[in-house]
């Protein structure tokens, strides 16, 4: 009995047995925590005897592993660091769920307490302290002429063994002492008191550290070992060949409101000229003006203006725009339901012969539902109401925040000149008011005669009232013009074109070279020029993402829409990476690049750069956020590395198998070597996020629905490697297979946990999800289902396809 037990934990299908069972628990976890809430999770899962038990387990199971497969005689030192680590990892966490301590302390100013109230493995109790903490002063700082926080801190007066010091903890500034860390958790509302999170947790927290030290080490050693898979892999590379490539797009406009225009050249004088957004960040009138297209129309320019001329157009001639269809409808069912024709209303149109605002009614109504009650109707509407409202207050000449209150050094808050203006002096209103009315006026004068000077002068005089009243903000030329610059040139979107279509015809014209038995050397000049293409179009790429780092201040991974664009630069890296290795895997890549783009740029991806929120000014994020997007783009090149050898499966006949099958094996070693990256960088990026969350709030992991999924993403990966050790007769074809479907995981820890499940990351439920077209959709299901069928129902299913391990 005990010699069949050891057989059983000693064997590589109760690894995977194991590893499926501890992915289904934590993703049924999450879907308990959405519906049931978190505690329930934790106490039904996540804290469970039966979780703790399967830890153990999988611990028992590699142990038992390494002794019967004599992993320690083969010095196997990589492996047994990595898979040695996760049970340091393990062995730390235990030792913080049994003997660690985190609590609360909350302090007013002026106040002393040495009592905090802690949460351990024995429940909740008042612990006191071996010393005592004063609150000094608590200060929250904003964001200039916002109310969005951009940093708290608390001044602290410590009484320690009879020595008096004082130290300050903000967000990312831990204080430690005797063990104890505290950390700025929240503050009172009046600004006048502070909440600290404390932890005491050094064993648990030592074991972890010497845990994920061990694991990058172990890591390192499965890529530069010369006798690891990675490098073995490597080796039958070169035993194998290949070659890639074919794609087109196309742009279109229209005309009517060109009557209107000014010229290019006075338009981005305006455009050129510094404003405060409404989150306080100092942008180019251009951003807001391009801002304020996309949200009207999706659009970068209207009936061939420039997002400058528009703006400035549609502020002197407000009468004349307002009958001009701008406003951009996605449902035709409002169409219907107001009698409009056509997909897009002028902002006239929004009201009746008598000025009544035909939505009102409705979108009140809307308003007054539980989000969850909303109908995608109400949500269209409500939509639709803040693009009518965007209009409204732009001809009320307000939301353009040109004017620097002199005497605010405080928020450092900036006025519209549609604004209330009374906390301005009165000559300081006055002289708001008038540039900006003889400004207007000089341009429509101008605009009538042509001759400009006279606006540029009172252009100018705007820019002069900037400078003398601004009170310490950056508006300096050189940001502002590098961000018109960034908004102009829209690399992002000529990198796009050029993915997907390099992409294109990298992929046709490998895969007509990949089916031929011998290639020449006109498909290798041929090849070179589309790879040089590729690497223009990845320079723009990095010298986009370095603009938005530089107009930005920090690293451009801080939202959905800079990680998509991030995503795909990591995707085409490995491409590159990859190219003297396999076109095909280098086409493949390139066209995920391109198609990651095209995502970034649907409409409800939102480019708009905003301010970070306190806990992302981390040094950790930057390395956590890089190094999973890194993943992403490596686990996304083998989805379509196995998405195509499944083609080129169902497409195997007896005629072309010998020289078909040389090719499908090679790309599936190039699959497993871009898996193994991807695997490396998920783990590390895991576990580097676990350090931010320890420094930043003092807990490694708090059972989120992101980071849970993921661990699982992680875990799953995992289970499609391990499944090489089995060596049966389809273990090709199936590894391909499920090389494709894990990239499922990516996508719910990418997307589905932001929009479908509760958590600090979700972003509301179906929000941006239910924006996607049903074709998205169907070509998704296509995608992820029709290769796998069509590769094992094709006649050549019976013969397998070799490759040495």
């Amino acid at each position: 009995m005990k010699e069949k037990l050891f057989r059983f934990l000693a064997s590589y299908r109760a690894t995977l047995l194991l590893m499926l069972i501890y992915a289904f628990l934590m993703a049924l976890a999450t879907i308990i925590e959405k519906n049931e809430g978190t505690p329930v999770a934790k106490a039904m899962i996540y804290y469970s005897p039966l979780f703790l038990f399967l830890q153990f387990l999988l611990v028992v199971n590699w142990a038992c592993v390494t002794i019967s497969h004599k992993l320690f005689a083969f010095r196997k030192w990589g492996y047994i660091l990595v898979h040695g680590a996760f049970v340091v990892i393990l062995a730390g966490a235990m030792i913080t769920h049994l003997f660690g301590r985190e609590g609360m302390m909350h302090l007013r100013e002026g106040e002393k307490s040495d009592r905090i109230m802690m949460k351990s493995s024995m429940g909740e109790e008042e612990y006191t302290l071996p010393f005592k903490v004063e609150l000094i002063d608590f200060e929250l700082l904003r964001y200039p002429g916002s109310h969005s926080p951009s940093s708290y801190e608390s001044k602290l007066r410590l009484y320690v063994d009879g020595e008096v010091k004082e130290e300050k903890v903000y967000m990312n500034n831990v204080l430690d002492l005797k063990g104890y860390r505290f950390f700025q958790a929240s503050y009172d509302s009046d600004e006048e008191g502070t909440i600290l999170s404390v932890s005491n947790d050094v064993a648990g927290r030592t074991v972890t550290y010497c845990g994920y030290g061990l694991l990058f080490a172990g890591l390192l050693g499965c890529f530069l070992d010369k006798n690891s898979r990675f490098r073995r892999l490597g080796r039958q590379l070169k035993t194998l060949q290949s070659v890639a490539l074919a794609a087109c797009l196309g742009i279109a406009s229209s005309a009517d409101a060109r009557s209107l225009a000014i010229p290019v050249s006075h338009a981005g004088k305006f455009g050129a000229l510094p404003m405060q957004s409404v989150n306080g960040r100092i942008i180019p009138v251009n951003t807001f003006a391009s801002e304020v297209l996309r949200k009207l129309q999706a659009e970068n320019s209207i009936e061939g203006l420039t997002p400058d001329q528009f703006l400035l157009s549609l502020l002197v001639s407000p009468t004349e725009w307002a009958h001009i269809p701008l406003i951009k409808m996605e449902d035709p069912e409002i169409s219907r339901l107001y009698k409009w024709s056509g997909n897009r209303i002028s902002y006239r149109d929004a009201f009746d012969k008598n000025g009544f605002y035909k939505l009102g009614e409705r979108v009140e109504e809307a308003y007054v539902k539980s989000p969850a009650m909303r109908t995608h109707l109400d949500k269209e509407l409500m939509k639709l109401d803040e693009k009518v409202n965007t209009l409204h207050q732009l001809f009320n000449f307000q939301l353009l925040r040109l004017f620097p209150v002199s005497t605010d050094t405080v928020y450092h808050r900036w006025h519209a000149p549609g604004d209330e203006l009374s906390d301005l002096a009165a000559e300081d209103s006055l002289s708001v008011i008038n540039l900006f009315k003889q400004y207007r006026n000089e341009v429509r004068e101008a605009m009538a005669t042509g001759q400009w000077s006279k606006a540029d002068a009172a252009l100018a005089a705007i820019s002069l009232y900037q400078q003398k009243n601004n009170t310490g903000l950056d508006i300096s030329t050189g940001r502002m013009q590098a961000e018109i610059s960034y908004n102009k040139l829209n690399l992002l979107l000529h990198c796009k074109r050029g993915y997907l279509i390099l992409g294109g015809l990298l992929l046709v014209f490998s895969f007509g070279a990949w089916l031929r038995k011998n290639e020449n050397i006109w498909e290798k000049r041929v090849g070179g020029v589309l790879l040089i293409g590729v690497l223009l179009c990845f320079l723009l790429h990095t010298y986009s993402l370095g603009m938005r780092w530089y107009i930005s201040g920090y690293a451009p991974w801080s939202n959905s829409y800079e990680t998509m664009v991030c995503l795909a630069w990591a995707s085409v890296l490995g491409g590159l990476l990859f190219a003297n290795r396999s076109f095909i895997a280098f086409a493949l890549a390139t066209l995920f690049g391109g198609v990651v783009l095209f995502v970034s740029g649907l409409n409800w991806m939102d480019p708009q750069i905003t301010p970070l929120v306190p806990v992302l000014k981390s040094p950790w994020l930057m390395f956590h956020v890089a190094t999973l997007i890194a993943a992403y783009g490596f686990l996304g090149i083998s989805c379509m590395i196995g998405t195509t050898n499944l083609l080129a499966s169902a497409f195997m006949t007896s005629r072309n198998k010998d020289f078909l099958s040389v090719r499908i094996a090679r790309l599936s070693i190039i699959n497993e070597m871009s898996l193994l990256i991807g695997l490396a960088l998920m783990t590390v990026g895991v576990f580097l996020g676990a350090i931010w969350a320890n420094e930043s709030w003092g807990r490694y992991w708090s059972w989120d629905p992101k980071e849970t999924w993921a661990l699982i993403t992680t875990v799953v990966y995992a289970i499609v490697l391990h499944l090489r050790w089995f060596g049966k007769k389809e273990n090709d074809r199936l590894f391909n297979l499920l090389s494709q479907l894990a990239f499922l995981s990516v996508l719910m820890t990418y997307f589905g946990v932001n929009y479908l499940l509760s958590g600090m990351h979700s972003y509301g439920s179906n929000a941006g999800l239910s924006a996607l077209p049903f074709w998205v959709y169907l070509l998704g299901i296509i995608f992820f289902v029709l290769p796998g069928g069509m590769a094992y129902l094709s006649p050549m299913f019976s013969e397998s396809v070799i490759r040495s391990s």
